[in-house]
């Protein structure tokens, strides 16, 4: 267990390995009850959210579930965020834990003139996620929601044990599976009969060592890392997110049409080391000597045996051959496009 945005969070239960594991052959349960949640309703809802996301939010109808960014004016991240749809004028913003104040602060700021009430409702949910090509099996007997008419990116409204849950069906490691939220205080209850429900497909408790891994073979960022203040969408390589065309533009659209139009510097890349050796956050890369780039994040993929990571790297050096400095080692770095564990 380790401190975590003000939470007491699981880093592994049997092991990072085994999890990671389970997640990608069976199964595996993560507590996220650590992010943050915000509801913003009203007959102006709709219209703040398409002014301060970068995705079409008007694509959002009941049921429906959308990923996007929060940028500042200059174009760095706030956040990165999915948008559910409860009803008509009725959405609900899942944050990161560790920005949830921050977004709060932030989203309110944007809310002045619209006619719509933003309130924290983190303190109303449990989450938990349930990954992995077993899950659906393992949940569908415990709700009468019709799991498989449940599409990505879309949630339903439902119960388990005659507790109402949302579930969602999103996902952050790259495999399928649902989110639950729960009321917190049924919350243990209803993780129980999950959890007995999918012993017998393999499920297995993961934690925080897991969830990282697997969604850096999958290829998605994580807030402060891969995206940050400084990392904007574009060259995060997260365009098909950002809709430069939309009008009332976003917040950060200005300034994020000027860097498409001048044409990026640097690029966010996922690679992987024929070595044995991790590539650390900060690690410098470089070409002929020189240093063009470092390392974002770096770990030891489960799926394929080896090192894996994210780096941010001059664009006119992607063509070449690169390596990463490991203790005054030069290991060869080798760009892949993900998701990593397919590709390998």
């Amino acid at each position: 267990m380790v401190p975590f945005a003000g939470w007491e969070m699981p880093v592994q239960y049997s092991g990072i390995i085994e999890e990671h594991l389970a997640v990608r052959s069976a199964a595996g349960l993560f507590d996220v009850s650590h992010m943050g949640e915000l509801e913003i309703s009203g007959p102006g809802a709709l219209s703040l959210i398409d002014r301060i996301l970068t995705n079409d939010a008007t694509r959002l109808t009941p049921g429906r579930a959308l990923y996007g960014l929060l940028c500042f004016h200059d174009g760095g991240v706030v956040d990165d965020v999915i948008v559910y749809c409860r009803a008509p004028e009725r959405y609900l913003v899942v944050l990161n834990a560790a920005n949830t104040e921050k977004d709060i602060e932030w989203i309110s700021g944007h809310a002045v003139g619209y006619n719509c009430t933003v309130q924290d409702v983190s303190a109303s949910f449990a989450l938990v996620a349930l990954q992995g090509p077993l899950a659906e099996s393992i949940l569908q007997p415990l709700t009468p929601a019709p799991l498989n008419e449940l599409k990505r990116f879309r949630l339903i409204e439902s119960q388990i044990d005659k507790v109402p849950v949302i579930i969602s069906r999103t996902g952050y490691t790259g495999e399928d599976g649902f989110e639950l939220f729960l009321p917190p205080g049924t919350a243990a209850h209803l993780v129980s009969l999950l959890y007995e429900a999918g012993q017998p497909h393999g499920l297995r408790l993961a934690g925080l060592g897991a969830r990282d891994s697997l969604r850096l073979e999958a290829g998605y960022p994580l807030y402060g890392h891969e995206i940050s203040g400084s990392i904007d969408p574009l060259t995060a390589n997260l365009g098909s997110f950002v809709k430069l065309g939309k009008h009332p533009p976003f917040v950060g659209q200005s300034a994020l049409k000027e860097k498409a139009a001048e044409g990026l510097s640097e690029s966010v890349v996922f690679f992987v080391l024929d070595d044995r050796r991790i590539a650390r956050e900060g690690a410098l890369v470089k070409q002929d000597g020189r240093a063009v780039g470092r390392v974002l994040s770096g770990t030891h993929s489960p799926s394929l045996g080896q090192p894996i990571g994210s780096a941010l790297i001059q664009r006119s050096a992607l063509e070449g051959p690169l390596t990463v400095e490991i203790r005054k080692n030069a290991i060869p770095l080798r760009i892949t496009r993900p998701p990593l564990h397919k590709n390998g």
